[in-house]
C-alpha cells in the first residue's frame, strides 16, 4: 500500500475515534436532537399538507373515484376520469385515505390545474393533525424521557468522579 493510503486510513480512523468520543460525552443531546429532528419532520408533514389542500381548493374539481388494488399503508391509489375522458391515477394515491377499501367508488376533490392531486372529499391537513401530534407526543416520551435519564446518569457519574478526586486529596 503506498503511503498517501495509509495516511487517508490513519486519518479516517482517527476521525472515527474523535467522533466517537464526542459522542459518548453528549449521548443525551444527540437523543434530544433525534427528539428535535422528528418534530421538525412533523411540522413539516402537516405544512405540506396545508400547502396541498390550499392548491386543490384554489381551483376544486370533484368526481367520483374508483379505490384500486394494490394500495398499501403508505397511499392508497385511485383511478377517475377528467372532464375531457383522460384517466388519472395519481402516482402518490389519494390524502387522507383512512378506511378506504379496494373496489369501493369514493368522491375526491382534486386540482383542475394538477390532476395528480387529488383528497378524498371532505377531508383536510386536520385529518391527519391528531397522528402527527401522536408520533410528536410519542417521541418525545421515549427520546426526551431516554435523554433525561442519560443526562441525570451523566451528572451522577460526574458527582461520583468529584468525590473520588477529592478523596484521593485527603
Amino acid at each position: 500500500m503506498s503511503g498517501s493510503g495509509s495516511e487517508l486510513i490513519e486519518a479516517v480512523g482517527s476521525t472515527l475515534r474523535a467522533a466517537r468520543s464526542w459522542l459518548r460525552g453528549h449521548k443525551p443531546e444527540c437523543v434530544a436532537g433525534f427528539a428535535v429532528l422528528v418534530t421538525v419532520l412533523v411540522v413539516l408533514a402537516f405544512v405540506g399538507a396545508f400547502l396541498d389542500d390550499r392548491a386543490i381548493a384554489a381551483n376544486r374539481a370533484f368526481t367520483t373515484a374508483t379505490v384500486l388494488d394494490g394500495s398499501n399503508f403508505s397511499h392508497t391509489l385511485v383511478r377517475f376520469t377528467l372532464p375531457d375522458g383522460q384517466a388519472v391515477v395519481p402516482e402518490r394515491g389519494v390524502m387522507y385515505p383512512r378506511g378506504l377499501e379496494p373496489g369501493s367508488t369514493i368522491i375526491v376533490e382534486y386540482s383542475a390545474e394538477k390532476p395528480s392531486l387529488v383528497r378524498v372529499a371532505g377531508r383536510s391537513a386536520l385529518n391527519r393533525l391528531p397522528v402527527l401530534v401522536g408520533v410528536a407526543v410519542g417521541v418525545w416520551v421515549v427520546f426526551g424521557s431516554w435523554a433525561w435519564w442519560l443526562r441525570r446518569r451523566r451528572s451522577e457519574r460526574a458527582g461520583v468522579g468529584d468525590q473520588a478526586v477529592d478523596v484521593a486529596r485527603v
